[in-house]
């Protein structure tokens, strides 16, 4: 699996300590230093099912100075993974990508259940 995640995120840490504790096999990938590229948000989108919205860090400090919450709807699929692609920190974080799941964000109880833990 993928983790790709943001070091200083605090909710980042607590799912790698859980992945960890859970003995869980994953390569791990800074967010910032190897942004997502348009096509793998694209083939990451497809395989959460997940609106693409689920797709940005809506906490985010350069979401907030962009002002997307009132720019996203008005913008095409395609400027939205051009956009997400163009810097990390725009990207919701955690996110695990199996061979045909990706989880965005870290909800426990949704991690054990997509990754088959008791």
């Amino acid at each position: 699996m993928l983790f790709v995640e943001y070091p200083k995120c605090s909710t980042c840490q607590k799912a790698r300590k859980w992945l960890e504790a859970n003995g869980a096999a994953f390569t791990a990938r800074h967010i910032k230093e190897e942004n997502p590229t348009v096509e793998e948000l694209k083939d990451w989108h497809q395989k959460s099912g997940l609106p693409l919205k689920r797709f940005f860090n809506t906490s985010g400090l350069l979401y907030k100075e962009l002002q997307l919450k009132d720019r996203l709807p008005h913008m095409s699929e395609e400027e939205q993974y051009a956009l997400l692609a163009s810097d990390g920190m725009l990207v919701k974080r955690p996110i695990l990508v199996g061979e045909d799941f990706v989880l965005t964000g870290f909800k426990e109880a949704e991690w054990k259940d997509v990754l088959g833990l008791l």
